[in-house]
């Protein structure tokens, strides 16, 4: 009895038979509820176990519907299934699982000094899996992460018990099982490490050897990367073991001998700083000296000078080996040698120096010949110097050991580049520059990383007046300000711009920035004559070097006009999945074309966005006029998940084609409104685009979403500019649906801005415009223009309007818009003076929408409902629902409920005596306006959900009085 998850999902009853737990969706919530066994699994998580980023319209029933149907199955079972907030739990006997089962064991295994006893709970874990664990279930992200888990566990104990038997003396019997798992999974090195061992252990050290050498070759094709320090010390272990059984005695790495005494005359470029002596005294060696010459005109970089003294310097606390990585032309190569010049005196036996030439387009260097290079520079005879690469890397490894070196190994490309070029001795330091990341560097060898960004605004300028001197660059300050700003603060660009000025004695600077001003032909002005130095080569150094992926992407991000993109995005333009989107943009990443300034949100420098513009424009017009479409399709469905977050009754837009693959996880009211912010620039810009682009459908739907999205955030202005280009869009487009739409929510939009007047003839239009057969588009026009009349001082029109919207949505059963229509009946009624009506009103939207109390008009409901208990002298009550709104427009993030609730709660406190509470929550209100670009709050709100007169005389008094003050 009890539920198995390695292997196909099953579930096994009393008598040992299968229960029948049909389909592949069903086993898949049995599966994760297991897993999660005594904790309670969110819905939402659910919904990523079923359908990824994308869950049908009615997924909670159909999960419920697989949640009914497990409990009857599971009946007798032992397991029961109970709802829990915010999801279900299943309960029942751990050990009945078998995935929980075997960790048991391993955990118990691990406690266990005894390795027969220890080696026996291993087995006996091992014996619980049947295969490929959850092997029959839907395929999305999330089973595949829950399944390589439960893969990588027996892994973990596969190589636990492997252990534990070379332990005993028994390696050869784990030989089997291991040479499974490598075969399956090659790359995992502690893996392959094991086996060698164990072969080895077996007497089998020939076919330890060809594992070792094939698992080289196979990181080497697959990732780029050498083997790292398990694999290195497996291959040492059987290496030395079996010379010392050939020879009678071994020679580890601790014992070798001191400095060789078979050195030459080797040659320097350097000035010699001096003989150097190893620790028993002469016979004295030359002293090694390659660094080309110091840069000239550097400027800056004072911290990480002092980083590279830190991490490599004579006097270091770091371990001696660092990498500087940046974008090509950021100056990585002039900071290094400048640095290894100022510290060459603290280390006397020489510098040495390589351009391993790793985006050269005739190919890197032989790594084989720097290492030559290298051992002749350390006098090692012409002779001596062994031919093969790794009998050479051997050698450099000996030399090295007890010399006080540094090493510079300049523009490398993979770690690849750098294995074998490594000194040994405790006293060298290396310091390795690329502008790939070299992250494998840090992880195999503990390397510290400093990522060297663009020059200070102020240094930049600097390295103009040395190149140009000061008295040009001081002359047109703001022509040099902006020079610098178009140079994307790169030194080579502002190296190559100084020198074409320096050319160029009767140009201004401001010459040459109306020049770089032009976008098209900025790069192509960035280049020396003939082009033999410009940033377009520096760029396209890197570009052949990129997967497939990675390029395509980087010509592809020219339609985002953000400045910041998300790998959905970017999924969106590729028109694959986040998984495939993050596996581009890695290496865009990585080799600094892309940044990434906060998790998930991807930038480009300008510089950058020229050169994908460049490649943009190779690629074929419909496959560029599909990707503007893609990504503006995307723009929309995402957004439309957002308004859904705030208006859970919203018809989400579906596009025509095939939709985005991956889509954010919106999971609350503070993650959808974070992602509105980072996403509206992109927006409002989008709108724009498919407008110029004569994608006017896309444009006013773009427009009309992005409205509802700005109600929160209080930017009233940016709102407001990008309707009016959606109104232009739908005018041109000419659809009834979208001049309707788009007058609707202009018109709101400019009654929110204090332009009634302007408003009131839209949102007439769009009324006259629709039918009550249009459904949601009428109710939502007869909505707005209830809301404009009340605005414009027609409380009773405001109260009509509001009841033939009302009337509709009740005869119709529509539901988009009817919270916003009865919390707009609420306020009309609060005005109106019928408090007991706006009570009921505001009640009923706050049950439409209990399970959604984050939404705009709940929050607008409670203020209704606020004012309306006020009105009806229930103050204990109406303080109960100002202090609850409050908080939960605190939670959400809405700037402008959240100034307003602050604002008319303090007229309540002015109204009950408590002035200086009544004041603080002006003042607040006052600074969120101000953050958010309304500084003098809107009146035409105040006046909207004012309490009358004579039922808040208190208030109204109070409230004047906090205005005087």
């Amino acid at each position: 009895m009890g539920i198995r998850l390695l292997g196909p999902v099953e579930l096994r009853l009393a008598d040992g038979e299968a229960a029948g737990v049909g389909g592949a969706q069903r086993r898949a919530v049995l599966a994760l509820l297991a897993l999660e066994l005594g904790r309670a699994v969110p819905v939402d998580r659910f919904f990523e176990l079923l359908w990824a980023d994308a869950p049908p319209t009615r997924a909670r029933a159909a999960l419920q519907g697989h949640v009914a149907a497990l409990r009857k199955v599971l009946t007798g079972s032992g397991f029961t299934l109970l709802t829990r907030s915010p999801g279900y739990q299943l309960t029942g006997e751990p050990g009945a699982v078998d995935a929980l089962a075997a960790g048991a064991l391993a955990a118990r295994a691990a406690t266990t000094a005894d390795d027969a006893a220890a080696a026996a709970l291993l087995q006996q874990a091992l014996r619980l899996w049947r295969g490929a664990a959850l092997a029959d279930l839907p395929a999305t992200p999330l089973c595949a992460a829950l399944a390589d888990r439960l893969d990588d566990t027996r892994t973990e104990t596969l190589t636990a018990w492997a252990e534990r038997q070379l332990r005993l003396g028994h390696g050869h019997t784990a030989v089997p099982a291991l040479e499974q798992s490598v075969r399956a999974d090659g790359l995992r090195e502690p893996t392959t490490a094991l086996l060698m061992r164990c072969l080895h252990q077996g007497g089998r050290g020939p076919d330890a050897l060809r594992v070792y050498h094939r698992a080289r070759v196979r990181l080497d094709e697959e990732l780029g990367v050498t083997p790292g320090p398990a694999l290195q010390a497996a291959l040492t272990e059987v290496l030395t073991a079996d010379r010392a059984t050939e020879q009678g005695f071994g020679r580890t790495a601790g014992q070798r001998s001191g400095r060789p005494t078979d050195q030459g005359s080797g040659r320097t470029t350097e000035q010699p700083t001096g003989p150097a002596t190893g620790a028993s005294g002469p016979p004295a060696v030359p002293v090694a000296g390659q660094l080309p010459s110091p840069p000239r005109g550097f400027v800056g970089r004072a911290t990480e000078d002092g980083w590279l003294d830190q991490q490599c310097g004579p006097d270091r606390s770091g371990d001696g080996l660092a990498v500087v990585t940046g974008p090509a032309g950021v100056g990585k190569t002039a900071l290094v040698v400048r640095w290894a010049h100022r510290a060459a005196a603290g280390f006397p036996d020489g510098r040495l120096f390589a351009d391993l030439r790793g985006f050269d387009p005739a190919g890197p260097a032989d790594p084989g010949q720097v290492l030559g290079g290298f051992l002749r520079a350390l006098g090692v005879p012409e002779t001596a110097i062994p031919e093969e690469r790794d009998a050479r890397a051997a050698l450099f490894r000996e030399q090295t050991g007890r010399r006080r070196l540094l090493v510079v190994l300049d523009n490398a490309r993979c770690v690849g580049d750098v294995a074998g070029l490594l000194p040994s001795g405790p006293g060298c330091a290396t310091v390795v520059t690329s502008r790939n990341s070299l992250e494998d560097l840090v992880v195999t060898d503990g390397a510290a990383l400093l990522q060297l960004d663009a020059l200070p605004a102020g240094d930049a300028r600097r390295l103009l007046e040395r190149q140009l001197t000061a008295e040009r660059v001081a002359a047109e300050p703001d022509a040099a300000g902006r020079l610098v700003g178009l140079c994307d603060r790169l030194p080579l660009a502002l190296r190559i711009v100084a020198a074409r000025l320096a050319a160029r004695p009767g140009w201004r600077v401001a010459d040459l920035v109306e020049e770089l001003s032009d976008e098209r032909t900025r790069l192509a002005s960035l280049g020396t004559p003939g082009g033999v130095t410009s940033v377009r080569t520096a760029l396209s150094l890197t570009y052949p070097h990129l997967p497939d992926g990675a390029r395509s992407l980087l010509a592809l991000l020219t339609v985002h006009p953000g400045t910041e993109a998300d790998p959905y995005a970017a999924a969106a333009l590729l028109g694959t999945d986040a998984a495939a989107a993050r596996q581009a943009l890695g290496p865009l990443t990585a080799h600094h074309l892309l940044t990434e300034p906060s998790p998930g949100r991807f930038g480009r420098h300008d510089l950058v966005r020229l050169y994908g513009a460049e490649l943009f424009e190779r690629l074929p017009a419909e496959r560029r006029r599909q990707a503007f479409r893609s990504l503006a399709d995307y723009e929309l469905v995402a957004a439309g998940l957002a308004v859904r977050r705030m208006n859970p009754f919203h018809e989400p837009f579906r596009p025509a084609g095939p939709g985005p693959l991956a889509l954010p996880r919106l999971a609350d009211a503070p993650s959808t409104l974070a992602w509105c912010h980072a996403e509206e620039p992109v927006l409002r810009a989008l709108v724009t685009a498919a407008t110029d682009r004569g994608e006017h459908e896309r444009a006013w739907r773009l427009a009309r979403v992005t409205a509802t999205l700005y109600y929160g955030a209080g930017r009233v202005s940016d709102r407001l500019g990008c309707l009016r280009i959606g109104l232009r869009a739908a005018r041109l487009d000419g659809g009834r649906e979208g001049l309707a739409a788009m007058e609707a929510a202009t018109a709101c939009a400019l009654g929110s801005a204090g332009h009634v007047a302007e408003a009131l003839p839209l949102a007439a239009q769009a009324v006259a415009r629709t039918t009550p057969d249009d459904g949601d588009l009428h109710i939502h026009a007869l909505s707005v223009r209830a809301s404009m009349a009340a605005l414009s001082g027609d409380p009773a029109g405001a109260d009509r309007l509001s009841r033939a919207a009302l009337d509709l949505i009740r005869a119709s059963g529509l539901r988009e818009h009817a919270a916003t229509v009865l919390s707009n009946a609420a306020a009309v009624k609060v005005v109106l003076g019928e408090p007991a009506a706006a009570l009921d009103h505001a009640r009923e939207t706050r049950a439409l929408l209990a399970g959604n109390p984050t939404a705009n008009a709940h929050l607008w409901a409670m203020v209704s409902e606020a004012l309306a208990l006020q009105a009806l002298g229930e103050r204990t009550a109406a303080e109960r629902v100002w202090r609850e709104a409050l908080r939960l427009c605190r939670s959400t993030g809405n700037v402008r409920l959240h100034a307003l609730t602050r604002r008319h709660f303090a007229g309540f406190l002015a109204g009950t005596g408590r002035a200086d509470e009544a004041r603080e929550h002006l003042r607040a209100a006052g600074e969120l306006y101000t953050a958010h670009g309304d500084a003098r709050p809107a009146e035409e709100l105040d006046r909207l959900l004012a309490p009358p007169p004579a039922a808040a005389a208190d208030d109204s008094r109070g409230r004047r009085r906090m205005r005087i003050a």
